[in-house]
């Protein structure tokens, strides 16, 4: 049929991906880091977006793309692009979740309201990485800059249309618009009052085409697709649908899951993302995941996780009566900012390093089962879970997850899933036909006899949970074992 490419351009490199368009067998592939400089603390700095271009550069030589009819492209989310009337950056990429733009994020949900208002009218609500709250915060610490701004894009805008040799139609797809916060997935909307309200006039903004459209050929003939963000290329790559759901364990947690509506969320406790397909990924964070785990290993004195994994399941479940709430950077789900972790039930017999090890990860994965239990609360159908990061691999998740989450639970073998979603993007643009590639090689755990202790460890968490902080659920809708 044909030869795609799918792009990532991440936060720290270009990955390239070239595959077969029939079946998705990655056939080569390309990679190079950006060239970039670190900010105060080893933040990320603002980024010329011209070091994407040249990372795109180097990680496409060698002939790489030589054959290929279509690519597609993803990158960083959150990054944005400001640009005056004639496309020239007024200044470098604001990217990632600088703290700077926490003051502008609470300054707009207040300009607007409050939380309900945002979530109402774009399906979340401003915080630190979104666009909106970092032009707000452009409007009040650049002036200048925020003047000259005709033009917003995101970073996955920016390159197609460089690809395209900048032509005067820009565009974006529904994926990486909706987390602006200043488009609504409920409605397929731009709001510009609320580009407005950040940075104080109006700017022009990309036309969101559909998932299967192209935003163009290059002038050698080279297809280019409509492009998406990272967390929707990479489910688009897992090849995830209807009744599953995507738990990502790094130092912080996400739960996300397919569904066939946005969902508005008066407490903000869910983001209402658009996927790349058409439909909806409301997403859950939590503020501690694998935080969680690696503090506990460096009390315990344990060298690495794998050691604390084998430390944990010399327990028993429910950690002989021992639990960790672990809320140690504060949480998000539910939302305390200023909580400290709780560790509870200690009795000389539960003394022990290896009932604590345990506690550890049935805390962090009690946890992620609160935020599934938000999405299950919504009428959110979760039939199997996703489980992505290096902690995936350990043997105390892979035990212990399908009893708490009550659930099928899928560990992927490590892929480029993110750029193999982009080339099955591309695929689509080409053939006009959704790709049905074969999905993500995986290890399959059930839950099993444990589905009943695994319920009454569960338990046990909620009732130290709202015993620690009653009521810290109120106003969400929770599912039956969040209590």
């Amino acid at each position: 049929m044909g030869i795609v490419a799918g792009l990532d351009s991440s936060p720290e490199f270009t990955r390239i991906v070239v595959c077969d368009a029939d079946t998705g067998a990655v056939l080569r592939q390309g990679y190079a880091p950006h060239p970039l400089e670190s900010g105060e603390g080893g933040r990320p700095a603002d980024v010329d977006p011209q070091a994407w271009l040249l990372s795109l550069g180097e990680a496409a030589g060698g002939g790489l793309l030589e054959g290929v009819q279509a690519i597609g492209v993803c990158a960083q989310q959150h990054a944005l692009v400001p640009l005056d009337t004639q496309g020239a950056t007024v200044r470098p990429a604001l990217v990632g979740s600088h703290a700077r733009a926490q003051v502008a994020a609470a300054d707009l949900v207040d300009a607007l309201g409050g939380r309900q208002a945002w979530a109402q009218a774009v399906g979340c609500v401003p915080q630190a990485p979104l666009p909106v709250a970092k032009l707000r915060w452009l409007a009040k610490h650049e002036p200048e800059s925020a003047r000259r701004v005709g033009l917003l894009m995101q970073a996955h805008d920016w390159l197609v249309w460089q690809l395209l040799g900048r032509p005067a139609r820009r565009t974006t797809d529904r994926g990486g618009a909706s987390g602006t916060g200043y488009w609504s997935a409920a409605t397929g909307a731009y709001r510009p009052d609320l580009v407005e309200l950040a940075l104080g006039h109006q700017a022009m903004l990309p036309e969101v085409i559909g998932p299967a459209d192209a935003a163009g050929t290059t002038p050698e003939g080279l297809l280019i697709s409509a492009g998406t963000g990272e967390t929707q290329a990479a489910a688009f790559g897992l090849g995830v649908g209807q009744g599953d759901a995507v738990v990502s364990l790094g130092a912080s947690g996400s739960v996300m899951a397919v569904h066939h509506e946005a969902l508005a969320d008066p407490t903000g406790t869910i983001t209402s993302l658009a996927d790349a397909t058409g439909l909806h990924l409301p997403v859950v964070h939590t503020a501690n995941a694998v935080r969680a785990l690696r503090g506990t290993a460096e009390m315990l004195g344990v060298p690495d996780l794998e050691a604390l994994s084998d430390l944990a399941l010399k327990s028993t479940p429910g950690a002989h009566g021992l639990v960790l709430l672990p809320y140690l950077e504060g949480e998000k789900t539910p939302s305390l900012p200023h909580a400290a972790g709780t560790l509870t039930g200690l009795r000389r017999e539960s003394m022990k390093p290896e009932h604590l090890a345990r506690a550890a990860f049935e805390g962090m994965l009690c946890g992620l089962g609160d935020a599934l239990d938000v999405l299950r609360g919504r009428g959110v159908e979760v039939r199997r879970v996703f489980l992505l990061g290096p902690a995936a691999d350990l043997p105390a998740v892979r035990a212990i997850a399908p009893m708490l989450f009550g659930t099928q639970v899928v560990v992927v073998q490590p892929a480029d899933y993110a750029a193999i979603g982009a080339a099955r993007q591309g695929a689509w643009a080409l053939t006009g036909r959704l790709p049905q590639w074969q999905g993500a090689v995986t290890q399959v755990f059930e839950p099993g006899e444990e589905l009943a202790v695994g319920q009454a460890v569960r338990q046990q968490y909620v009732t130290v949970r709202e015993q620690a902080h009653p009521g810290a659920f109120a106003g969400t809708a929770a599912g039956p074992a969040a209590g």
